[in-house]
């Protein structure tokens, strides 16, 4: 067991649920009863697939796949999400704990390198049960907490100790166009807190000999047509405000789903030279550790180390 006081964080974690505030959306609605906020979530998770999964960052997924637990509900509306039928339309099983202890066991039976808790924000307390559960039979791999990066301090202040590898989405850098896209109106400001505190807590990424990630912080960054991301300000920060040796994965995949083609300007792929114009900004910004991609295809290279 890695911290002492797992119970009593699970404790706090769940008293969030009853005036919802686990997320900086601060519903308020009791989910303990079953009332549903912006999320779409009761008090009992949903999860759409757990499998192992290939096609994440090379010190996440590795030779034998990351262990991924998709969660279902998402306490953002982005226009162009490409998991929709899942963070959007909520399709998936409610679970109980014992059965996401159940899941996270099977993964690491499977060879996983770590469990990969996907969307995550919004049930931070089912997800600390369910580990006291998984850890008192055997759970015994990093855990991955893959976010969009709109998360409440306080919950994140809740899984130091916990959570090996932060894995966080720096979506904009403007919040006119968090609104626009995402329907959050503090996006910048609560995802700045949360990737320091989230480095606070685990610092730059440190790997095994195998190259398999083992703790620290990965930074994904999304790039978007017409340079709807900012990305030049969102690499400056990182530089400045966290760390120059910050690994950050630039995606390159991103396509028109969901409501994207409601919107003029992002209902289209990026183009190659908006890509290498973003790689540009990212290494004039004096940050030069990550992953690229070429092709937009989703097998990644190191940048320069």
């Amino acid at each position: 067991m890695r911290v002492k006081d797992v119970k009593g964080r699970i404790e706090k974690a769940y008293a969030l649920l009853e005036r919802c505030v686990l997320c900086p959306r601060e519903c308020k609605v009791n989910r303990l009863k079953g009332e549903i906020g912006f999320c779409g979530i009761g008090k009992d998770p949903k999860v759409a697939s757990f499998n192992l999964h290939c096609g994440e960052e090379p010190p996440i997924s590795g030779s034998k796949g990351s262990g991924t637990i998709f969660f279902s509900g998402c306490n953002l509306r982005c226009r162009y999400c490409q998991n929709f039928p899942i963070s959007q339309m909520r399709n998936g099983e409610e679970i109980t704990a014992q059965r996401l202890a159940g899941m996270m066991l099977h993964l690491q039976s499977k060879g996983s390198h770590n469990i990969n808790f996907v969307t995550p924000s919004h049930v931070v307390p089912q997800i600390l049960e369910a580990l006291l559960l998984a850890w008192e039979k055997g759970l015994d791999l990093p855990l991955v907490y893959n976010t969009s990066g709109y998360d409440a301090f306080g919950s994140l202040q809740l899984l130091e100790g916990i959570i090996d590898v932060y894995l966080p989405d720096m979506r904009y850098s403007d919040n006119r166009t968090a609104k626009r896209l995402s329907s959050v109106e503090d996006y910048v400001e609560v995802n700045r807190k949360a990737v320091i505190e989230m480095f606070r807590q685990v610092g730059n990424l440190r790997v095994d000999e195998q190259g398999i990630a083992k703790r620290g912080l990965i930074i994904r960054h999304l790039i978007l047509p017409d340079d709807r991301a900012g990305s030049d300000a969102t690499f400056r920060f990182i530089g400045e405000e966290i760390s120059d040796k910050m690994r950050v994965s630039l995606m390159g995949q991103y396509f028109p789903s969901f409501r994207a083609g409601e919107c003029v300007s992002i209902d289209r792929k990026i183009t190659p030279e908006e890509y290498e114009s973003v790689l540009e900004s990212f290494l004039d910004s004096g940050l030069s550790r990550g992953w690229i991609q070429k092709g937009f295809e989703h097998e990644a290279e190191r940048a320069e180390e």
